[in-house]
């Protein structure tokens, strides 16, 4: 071991092997990694080892895509084994709803490009003659379905990173860290002191002790999963080939071939958590002792579906710990208010996600950018309610406990709610508000008045509460609908430079005071890294307004741009709340509640004002998401309830009525207004997305000028486009496969039924010649297909007029 290093690895398992091998193969070979036992020691050495392609979020399925072709180039690269089998996997659908859903995972398969099939009851049972038919209705073939041996990969990925000269420095345990005033780390180990310039935190089960040590509470905790090894099948035996895996969705269980026997893996309904604070240092290859009467329910499901196991002997059970967070995907990336200190831990998916976690950090620490959209697993997509111990047990129970449990578009989950709240929360609870959340704020969905018994029904089809939204869509149309924004989040940047720090910063044009822009902005590379809008409230004095749950992503990169010392970045998310105010009678509400001229010529739109409105010190910005007239209204959060009563009084008998989210995205897709983490996303340039004519390339140098001058002059290859589907009884949710003559041309970004003008409406990105000259389309929306129709204007006010009324 070496005094200093480039980067250090903490941790031996798959993952921390892959970033070692990942920064090799980038060049960067003054590096090591620095394991406290033996590699694998820890998850690794027990995992069943299985992987796929699937994965809720398409851009993180990509990546698990890429780690299953890796395998094969890191065997023949290193000389070791990584025992690869991959016969394919059935997911089985035994129940109508089931069905239905596997049918849209198909289409959306189809839009990642893999090969996967619908099959039949009797293609599964020809193929997997262990499976019990009673009640099977089908199945989803994924070919990119299989295992590899844990031992074998783990070492491969270090053989290989040796080869390109790493260090790996085994039974070393590191005891302490410090950061360096020039931003490099200070690592105590066992064995000595070690410097380094970057630390990456691989340490799966002691992830979380050891980003206690650099000062941050990551947001995972070990759980204990089950799975057991049967004794040799005469079914299996007698077979040549391998038989492919099953994953019975309603039976909480997974299988895949063992040599002659299977190895059973259960996601049970009763999880349960295990070492909280993370492993005890002496901790490793060892098991825990199984519970099984606790996973009881499950396994009798397993035993049912694959009746031969009841014949067949347990040879070996197994009881290990994994680490999982909220949402169940890793946490990869530079952690935000640490310099040079990066996560690559929490990930339960070891053998599908690891090589695309060191494929994407090492993009990320040898150039400054991942190389794709990998928000879903990026460590800043979580604030720091998401450590409390409360919040980790319940959503991470949620997560475990509904593996395999259908995900529904139109469904709220509790876990870890109530958290944040508005001050007007209880106000619109009482007026019928359903509400969802958004980085761990309450948020109206839509308002069900003088219904307090109304339940909303889980579908993948319209939802029973419909009537609602059309009903919010309606008033807002015809007269005024009021939304909190508390899902907005808000900063300013003051101080001397702080423009000449924006101008760098932002694609645009810096607005003057008492202006507002829409505020592109890009990375390095010319993708996107916000959709902002910027606000001039003076010559050294601006708001930013970007998404809620972007506050910890936004403000890390913020911080890598380096303001001057001079410039002061405040977080107003929580400090300033307020509402959006639109529809033709908005400006006459608003009139009432202020004694200041709010006329077109004293208050145009994007301009912005301080105003007293009714009892409260506001900042007014007019603009708005849904198309009309409107106005966003911002109050320090202890206004926040006394502008809603102010509001409500102000326009009650001018039709104002509360809406939430569905509504506005309803109105949004009426006017082909896209949004952040749908149609604007950081794999996406701004002529992709129609966001190319809010850049100011005349202005100068800023961020991403020269990558998304030279995209905009080679031309994008995708275009976003707003489509019209014919009439059916659902919509699209994202994702959806967009086809002409037979070809995939496309996929929708997200969708919504416009209740004013009476049609199904989607967002999606098309190739270029399809945006040019537009052919009959078709989208595949919950397995069936539907004719589409590219629209050349917003079917609703497409001239604007109302916007600048």
């Amino acid at each position: 071991m070496k005094s200093h290093y480039r980067a250090v690895i903490i941790g031996g398992g798959i993952v921390g092997a892959s970033v070692l091998y990942h920064l090799a193969r980038r060049g960067w070979t003054d590096i090591a990694l620095i394991e406290r036992a033996e590699l694998t020691a820890g998850s690794t050495w027990h995992a069943a080892a299985g992987f796929h392609a699937i994965n809720d979020d398409p851009n993180i399925a990509a990546l698990q895509t890429y780690t299953i072709k890796l395998y094969k180039e890191i065997e023949a690269e290193s000389g070791q084994s990584v025992g690869m089998h991959m016969p394919g996997g059935y997911s089985l659908a035994t129940t109508p709803a089931r069905w239905e859903w596997l049918r849209s995972e198909y289409a959306v398969y189809q839009t990642l490009g893999i090969e996967a099939r619908l099959a039949t009851a009797e293609e599964i049972v020809a193929d997997c003659p262990i499976v019990d038919p009673a009640g099977l209705l089908g199945g989803l073939f994924d070919p990119h379905e299989g295992a590899v041996d844990p031992h074998g990969t783990t070492h491969a990925f270090a053989i290989a990173a040796r080869k390109r000269g790493a260090d790996v420095v085994l039974r070393n345990r590191v005891v302490a860290l410090s950061a360096l005033a020039n931003g490099h780390w200070r690592l105590d180990t066992e064995l000595g002191t070690v410097t380094a310039e970057h630390v990456v935190n691989a340490a799966g089960l002691w992830a979380r002790r050891v980003g206690r040590m650099a000062g941050v509470d990551l947001p995972l905790l070990p759980m204990m999963h089950h799975y057991l090894i049967t004794e040799d099948l005469p079914v299996l035996q007698a077979r040549q080939d391998e038989m492919p895996c099953v994953t019975d969705l309603e039976g909480f269980t997974y299988l895949q071939q063992e040599r002659k026997g299977v190895l059973l893996g259960v996601y049970e309904r009763n999880p349960k958590h295990w070492k909280p604070e993370g492993a005890e240092w002496d901790y490793g290859m060892d098991l825990i002792p199984e519970e099984i009467d606790r996973i009881s329910p499950e396994l009798e499901i397993g035993f049912r579906r694959f009746p031969s196991l009841a014949q067949a002997g347990i040879r070996r059970w197994v009881n290990g710990a994994f680490t999982f967070t909220p949402d169940g995907n890793p946490l990869v990336g530079p952690v935000p208010g640490l310099r040079n200190f990066w996560a690559a831990c929490g990930c339960m998916g070891g053998f599908s996600q690891g090589g695309a976690i060191g494929l994407v950090l090492a993009n990320w620490m040898t150039e400054g950018d991942p190389g794709s959209d990998i928000f879903g697993m990026d460590v800043a997509r979580y604030g720091r309610f998401a450590s409390n111990d409360r919040y980790l047990r319940d959503t991470t129970a949620q997560f475990y406990s509904r593996r395999f449990v259908i995900a529904y578009p139109n469904e709220e989950l509790w876990a870890g709610r109530p958290l944040k709240m508005t001050p007007s929360y209880d106000a619109q609870r009482a007026l019928g508000a359903r509400f969802g959340v958004v980085w761990g704020m309450e948020t109206p969905q839509y308002f069900a008045p003088g219904e307090p018994d109304f339940v909303e029904e889980p579908s993948l089809r319209r939802s029973n509460a419909d009537r609602f939204v059309a009903a919010e869509v309606a008033a807002t149309r015809s007269a005024a609908g009021l939304l909190d924004t508390g899902v907005y989040g808000r900063y300013e940047v003051s101080g001397p430079g702080a423009a000449a720090w924006l101008d760098r910063l932002l694609a645009n044009r810096l607005p003057p005071p008492g202006r507002l822009r829409l505020a592109p902005m890009l990375s390095p590379s010319g993708r996107l890294m916000g959709d902002l809008t910027v606000t001039c409230l003076g010559p050294d004095r601006f708001w930013l307004v970007g998404s809620y749950y972007l506050q910890e992503w936004h403000l890390r990169w913020f911080r890598e741009q380096r303001p001057p010392a001079s410039v002061t970045i405040e977080n107003l998310s929580e400090s300033w709340l307020g509402f959006s105010l639109s529809g033709p009678s908005s400006r006459q509400i608003l009139a009432r509640l202020t004694r200041e001229d709010v006329s077109d010529a004293a208050l145009p739109f994007l301009g912005c004002r301080r105003l007293d409105v009714g009892p409260t010190g506001a900042v007014v910005a007019r603009l708005s998401l849904t198309g009309e007239l409107g106005y966003e209204i911002n109050v320090p959060a202890l206004q926040q309830r006394a502008l809603w009563g102010a509001l409500l009084e102000a326009g009650a008998d001018l039709g104002l009525r509360p809406i939430g989210m569905r509504a506005q995205d309803s109105l949004r897709l009426e006017k082909g207004y896209g949004v952040w983490s749908l149609e604007f996303t950081a794999s996406c340039t701004p002529s992709m997305c129609g966001l190319d004519r809010y850049v100011a390339f005349d202005k100068g140098d800023f961020i991403g000028r020269a990558a998304a001058l030279a995209d905009r002059e080679r031309g994008a290859d995708q275009r976003l486009v707003l489509l019209a589907l014919g009439p059916g009884d659902a919509d699209v949710t994202g994702y959806e496969p967009v086809h002409a003559a037979g070809r995939r041309v496309g996929y929708v970004t997200s969708g919504a039924y416009g209740h004013h003008v009476g049609a199904s409406l989607a967002l999606a990105y098309v190739e270029r010649s399809i945006a040019d000259a537009p052919a009959p389309l078709t989208v595949t929306v919950v397995g069936e297909e539907r004719p589409a129709r590219l629209l050349a204007e917003p079917p609703y006010d497409p001239r604007g007029a109302r916007l600048r009324a």
